[in-house]
């Protein structure tokens, strides 16, 4: 067989039909069209779903999402261009129908205006304050949302000084008047978790350092008495060496 018969037995991709989903491969669309020709309706059922088996095997990280297997139906069904009589295991057959359908459209979330440094779900928390009945619980909620407005206030508004009048009267015209600090005293300052972790680092970087400044200082205790010790170490072996000369004079 020459190169050229070779070439025309294969076939370019260019001439084949047009993959509908091209992630799956050409092998699982001609299963899926052969599927479609089998004249037995129980066996065409057990082969489309042990083509669905397959898909599955092909992307085993999306195994464990939630409506993957229903996903896979519907891309049987759109590969088969919604001709196919089989039966999904939810019932619902797909239909061309579902392609041109458009997920619901999300409302852009509105802020009070002139109070957008402190977020959309601030004036969430007070509506929902107001939802409360009046009493202890519902001056606690209060409380802690006036903490989480001053810790807003302060993350972007760094070169600002804030205070406690500025929460209170923020959160009364936010509220409309229905909701009022003035019995509470001072507004508690809320923490965020990294500056917590990071004044924990802090801590453990400073016992760290007065530690190893204490085994510095240790060493050089111990390093001048050794220090001294080897002095008198050279002095002791002068005083031998005198000693030894001495000696010599006599015998002379």
């Amino acid at each position: 067989m020459s190169n050229k018969e070779a070439v025309t037995t294969m076939g370019y991709n260019s001439q084949k039909d047009e993959l509908i989903i091209p992630e799956y491969g050409r092998n699982v669309q001609n299963m899926i069209l052969y599927a479609k020709e089998i004249a037995d309706d129980r066996t065409r059922q057990h082969v489309v779903e042990e083509i669905v088996n397959m898909m599955m095997m092909m992307h085993p990280q999306n195994r464990n999402l939630e409506d993957y297997r229903v996903k896979l139906w519907r891309h049987v069904f759109k590969i088969a261009n919604y001709d196919l009589r089989v039966t999904p295991p939810n019932g619902i057959t797909p239909s061309s129908d579902d392609d041109n359908k458009k997920p619901d459209k999300v409302n852009y979330p509105t802020a009070e205006p002139g109070f957008r440094h402190y977020g959309n779900n601030v004036q969430r928390l007070i509506r929902r304050a107001l939802e409360m009945e009046p009493g202890a619980k519902r001056n606690g909620f209060v409380a802690t949302i006036a903490s989480y407005m001053k810790l807003a206030y302060r993350t972007w508004n760094k070169e600002h000084f804030v205070s406690d009048d500025v929460i209170k009267t923020d959160l009364e015209i936010i509220s409309q008047g229905q909701l009022s600090l003035d019995e509470l005293g001072s507004i508690e300052n809320l923490t965020p978790a990294h500056q917590g972790n990071n004044m924990n680092n802090n801590n453990r970087r400073r016992t760290n350092n007065q530690g190893g400044s204490n085994n510095r200082q240790q060493r050089s205790n111990n390093g001048g008495g050794g220090g001294r010790s080897s002095y008198g170490g050279r002095q002791q072996n002068n005083n031998s060496g005198g000693f030894k000369q001495q000696r010599n004079n006599k015998r002379k």
